[in-house]
């Protein structure tokens, strides 16, 4: 198959938007796909470590980390995390900063690209 590279926006929480991209995320990885995430903005929240969710609901930090054992590519914005006061240390393992540079190199790359 091909790679898909899916930049992510919003918070991860009170709108379905990253859960959704996620979920697809995941399908896409089923049907063999290679992932790359790119999260920008609110969406950085999502990689912080240590989440507590209600009973339930989807913890977007958890799936961050189901998609990274399986192969696939996170990468959040070093400048969105910083304005959020979010320390490197405290990321789901295997998350890592990214810079933008990278990001136009996975578009370049990829067959597809998507925007949450």
């Amino acid at each position: 198959m091909g790679t898909a590279t899916i930049v992510l926006n919003d918070s991860p929480y009170g709108i379905e938007k990253l859960w959704n991209a996620l979920r697809l995320a995941q399908a896409l990885m089923v049907s063999g796909e290679k992932i790359n995430l790119f999260l920008m903005g609110d969406s950085v929240v999502a990689a912080k470590a240590g989440q507590e969710t209600p009973k339930g609901y989807y913890n977007a930090g958890e799936m961050l980390a189901d998609i990274v054992s399986k192969g696939g590519t996170v990468k959040v914005c070093g400048t969105c995390i910083k304005a959020r006061g979010i320390r490197t240390e405290e990321l789901v393992n295997e998350v890592q900063v990214g810079r933008m540079l990278e990001l136009a190199g996975w578009i370049k790359e990829s067959d597809k690209v998507l925007t949450f």
